[in-house]
C-alpha cells in the first residue's frame, strides 16, 4: 500500500487521465451504436504495485473513483506500456498505453461482448482494425480514421456472412467504389455515396433474373441505363430470350426517351413516363409491321395510329381493321358488351395490341401444349385440345384464383352443344386459345383493377405477366409431367372418358362430376383398401389445390375430365405399388429394357405373381404403344420429342408405364365393367329401380 501523501502527489502532479473522444460505429442501415466514453479525469483511490522515487513505476494496479481499475505498466506516475483498463460501466481496453492514453495496438471489449481489435490512436480507433458487434452480427475489418470506418474495408451484416460490403468508406458510410451482396443474393457493384447506390453501377437481382447497368442517384436508377429481364419458369430454367430496356430513368422508373426490346421480338421506341409508354412512340412487331402514334398510360391512342407495313404485309386502312391475322382473330364480344359502345372499338384495339406484343410467346405456348401426350410429330400438325388447354390453366395456377376449370368452360362455351362443353376432345385453335385467355383474364383480374383506362387490355396484360409467362411449359400433374407415362396413359383416355360420363350427374343440361361423386365412384367400384384409403384418395385429389392440406375444402367442387383422369393415374401409383416392386425385381433379374415394347401390334407383358408364379396378360386398347419420348425445348421455344436415352432412368419410367397398364387393365376397367353389369342386371330385375346409366 502507498501513503496518502504519495496518492495525493499522483493526483496533483500527473492528473492521471484516460483521454477518449466520441467514436461512433452508428451506420444508418445496418450498424449498432457503440461510442467510446468522453474525456474524463480520474482520481486514484488506491494503488498496489511498484514505485520509484515516490511515483508509480513498473507493474501495478490502480483503483480510481467511480469503480475504474487499471492493471499494467506504469512509468513515472503515468500508465505507460501494456495494460488493462476497465471502466466502472464494464467497458475494457487491453493494449498499449502512452502517457495515460491508449495508443498503438489494443482491444476494446464492450459489456455485451462486442469488440474492437486493432490500431488505436489517442484512445480512438485509428489505422487498421476489426470490429465485431454481438447485437446485430456486424463484422467490419479494414481501415479506420478518427474512430470512423474510413478507407478500404469489408463489412458483414449477418452471422451467415451472406450480407456484406467490400470497398470504400468515408466516415462510417459506404462511399466511393464497392461491391454489396444482399441477403437475398442480389449484388451491386459500382459507386456509392452516403450509404446509397450513387453514380455508375451494376445491379443483379438473381432471384428475379434481372440486371441493370447505368446511372444511380440516392439508391435508385436515375439517368441513362439498361435494364434486362430474363423470362423464367418456376422450375428455375430460363427462356433463351429476355426483355430489355435501354434509355432514360428517373427516380427508379423508365422516364424520358427509351427503347424496349420485348422477348417476343417486338420493339417500342419512344417516350416514357413513370414506367409507362407515354408520348410519341413507334411500335414494331416481330414480323416487321410498325405502328407509330401517341401513347397515354401505356396504351396507344388509336385515332392517331399510323401503320408502316413491310412488303407483303397488310396496312391498316381504317380504325376498325383488326391488327391481328386471321389465325389470331379475337372473339371477345361477350366482354365488349359490358364496355360502353363508344369505347368498344378502342378497347378491342388495345387488347389486340397486347396480343401483338405477346404473339411469339402465345404461338410457342400453343405449340408446346398441343404436343403433350404424343411421342412425335415431325410435321408440326398437332392441334391443341381442351384437355391440353386445361393443363395449361392448371400449370399457370389459374384454379388458385377462386375459379374452377368447369366454370371456365362455361365462360368460354360459345354456341356449342351442352354435351360438348366439357369434352376433352374439343379442338382449341390458336385464335380460340387467345380469346379464351382474354376472357379468363377479365374474370380473375378485373376486380383488382383500379380505374384502368382500358380494362380488358389491362387484365390480359396482367394475366400474361403474372400467370402465363412465369409458369407456362412447367408441366405438372400425373398425366403429362413425365412424357413417356403420358404417351401410355393417353391410350386409355377414350375408355376413361366413357367411365367419367357414366358417373356424371346432369346439371343444367351438362354432365359434370364433383369430388364428392368421385369418392363415391371409388367406393362403388370397391377400389378403396388399406393402401388406397379415403384419406389417401383425398390427398391425391388435392395435390394441386391452393391448400393441399385442407382435404375437405374441395369435396363439393366440380372437376373436369383432366382432373378425373389424373386422379386415376395418381391412384395407379398407390394401388399397384406391390406390382411395381415385383416389376422392379424382374427388371433387375432379367435385364429387360424398353426396346421389347416397340414394333409390336399388341403388347403383352408377363408379370410374375408373388403368390403362385402365374402370369397376367396385360394388353392396351391401341394397336401400338409409341416408343418412350422426352419433351425438350428448342431455341425457338417449341417443344420437340425424342426417344429416351438408354440409362437407369429408363428402367424406372418403364416400371411406371407398366404400372399404368396394370391399373387400368386389371383394376379400374374390370371394376367398371362389373359395376355396369350389376347395374344392368338390376334394371332387368327391377325395371322401375333408379340407377345411374351411361351419359351420352
Amino acid at each position: 500500500m502507498i501513503s496518502k501523501s504519495a496518492e495525493g502527489r499522483l493526483s496533483e502532479k500527473s492528473m492521471s487521465q484516460i483521454k477518449s473522444h466520441p467514436d461512433s460505429d452508428e451506420q444508418p442501415e445496418d450498424d449498432g451504436n457503440y461510442e467510446l466514453p468522453p474525456l474524463i479525469i480520474l482520481t486514484v483511490q488506491r494503488y498496489e504495485g511498484e514505485t520509484c522515487e515516490g511515483q508509480f513505476h513498473g507493474q501495478g494496479v490502480a483503483y480510481f473513483e467511480g469503480g475504474h481499475v487499471y492493471k499494467g505498466m506504469f512509468s513515472k506516475g503515468l500508465m505507460d506500456g501494456f495494460g488493462i483498463f476497465t471502466r466502472g460501466g464494464g467497458l475494457k481496453y487491453e493494449g498499449e498505453f502512452v502517457r495515460n492514453i491508449p495508443m498503438g495496438q489494443g482491444t476494446y471489449t464492450w459489456p455485451d461482448g462486442s469488440t474492437y481489435k486493432g490500431e488505436v490512436y489517442n484512445g480512438i480507433r485509428h489505422g487498421t482494425g476489426t470490429y465485431k458487434c454481438t447485437q446485430n452480427s456486424l463484422f467490419y475489418s479494414g481501415q479506420w480514421h478518427q474512430g470512423k470506418r474510413h478507407g478500404k474495408g469489408t463489412a458483414y451484416y449477418n452471422e451467415e456472412k451472406t450480407s456484406w460490403y467490400k470497398g470504400d468508406w468515408v466516415r462510417n458510410n459506404r462511399e466511393g467504389c464497392g461491391l454489396r451482396c444482399y441477403p437475398s443474393g442480389n449484388i451491386y457493384s459500382g459507386e456509392w455515396k452516403n450509404n446509397q447506390r450513387h453514380g455508375e453501377g451494376t445491379m443483379r437481382w438473381l432471384n428475379l433474373g434481372q440486371k441493370y447497368v447505368g446511372a444511380w442517384q440516392d439508391g435508385v436508377q436515375h439517368g441513362q441505363g439498361t435494364h434486362v429481364w430474363n423470362l423464367r419458369r418456376k422450375d428455375g430454367s430460363q427462356y433463351s430470350r429476355s426483355n430489355r430496356y435501354t434509355g432514360e430513368f428517373a427516380q427508379g422508373q423508365r422516364h424520358g426517351w427509351g427503347t424496349f426490346y420485348y422477348a417476343g421480338g417486338a420493339i417500342y421506341e419512344g417516350e416514357w413516363k413513370n414506367n409507362k409508354k407515354h408520348g410519341q412512340g413507334k411500335f414494331t412487331l416481330s414480323d416487321g409491321r410498325a405502328f407509330e402514334g401517341h401513347f397515354v398510360d401505356d396504351q396507344m391512342i388509336t385515332p392517331n395510329l399510323r401503320a408502316h407495313a413491310p412488303l407483303g404485309a397488310f396496312p391498316l386502312s381504317h380504325s376498325n381493321s383488326s391488327l391481328l391475322g386471321p389465325d389470331m382473330a379475337l372473339n371477345i364480344d361477350c366482354l365488349l358488351d359490358i364496355i360502353p359502345e363508344r369505347k368498344r372499338d378502342t378497347e378491342r384495339k388495345q387488347v389486340e395490341f397486347v396480343v401483338l406484343r405477346q404473339e411469339r410467346e402465345l404461338r410457342s405456348i400453343c405449340s408446346f401444349y398441343s404436343r403433350l401426350g404424343y411421342a412425335r410429330s415431325p410435321e408440326n400438325t398437332l392441334q391443341l385440345s381442351r384437355l391440353q388447354f386445361w393443363r395449361l390453366l392448371k400449370d399457370c395456377n389459374i384454379h388458385h384464383r377462386g375459379i374452377t376449370l368447369t366454370q371456365i368452360d362455361r365462360l368460354i362455351r360459345e354456341d356449342v352443344d351442352p354435351a360438348e362443353i366439357h369434352s376433352p376432345f374439343t379442338p382449341v385453335l390458336l385464335r380460340k386459345l387467345v380469346s379464351y385467355l382474354v376472357i379468363v383474364a377479365y374474370h380473375i383480374h378485373s376486380k383488382d383493377m383500379v380505374s384502368p383506362k382500358y380494362l380488358l387490355a389491362a387484365c390480359f396484360s396482367k394475366l400474361m405477366t403474372d400467370d402465363i409467362l412465369p409458369n407456362a411449359k412447367n408441366v405438372k400433374g400425373f398425366l403429362f409431367r413425365q412424357p413417356d407415362v403420358g404417351v401410355v396413359a393417353m391410350n386409355y383416355m377414350k375408355r376413361c372418358w366413357e367411365v367419367f360420363q357414366l358417373f356424371c350427374t346432369a346439371i343444367r343440361d351438362e354432365q359434370t362430376m364433383t369430388c364428392h361423386h368421385l369418392l363415391w365412384m371409388f367406393k362403388d367400384l370397391h377400389l378403396l383398401d388399406h393402401k388406397l384409403t379415403t384419406r389417401r384418395l383425398l390427398e391425391i385429389i388435392n395435390a394441386e389445390s391452393h391448400d393441399p392440406d385442407n382435404l375437405s375444402a374441395s369435396v363439393d367442387l366440380e372437376i373436369t375430365f383432366l382432373e378425373f383422369f389424373e386422379v386415376l393415374l395418381g391412384c395407379a401409383e398407390v394401388t399397384c405399388e406391390q406390382v411395381s416392386e415385383t416389376l422392379k425385381e424382374d427388371h433387375r433379374v432379367s435385364g429387360s429394357n424398353t426396346e421389347t415394347r416397340k414394333d409390336s401390334p399388341e403388347v403383352e407383358t408377363g408379370i410374375s405373381s408373388a403368390q403362385d408364379g402365374s402370369q397376367w396378360d396385360v394388353k392396351t386398347e391401341t394397336n401400338e404403344i409409341p416408343e418412350p419420348a422426352e419433351y425438350t425445348n428448342n431455341p425457338g421455344g417449341e417443344i420437340m420429342c425424342r426417344p429416351a436415352e438408354n440409362n437407369t432412368k429408363d428402367g424406372k419410367l418403364e416400371l411406371k408405364m407398366k404400372t399404368v397398364d396394370e391399373f387400368f387393365n386389371h383394376f379400374f376397367f374390370p371394376a367398371s365393367d362389373y359395376y355396369q353389369l350389376i347395374a344392368l342386371d338390376k334394371m332387368q330385375q327391377k325395371p322401375n329401380h333408379a340407377v345411374r346409366t351411361t351419359c351420352s
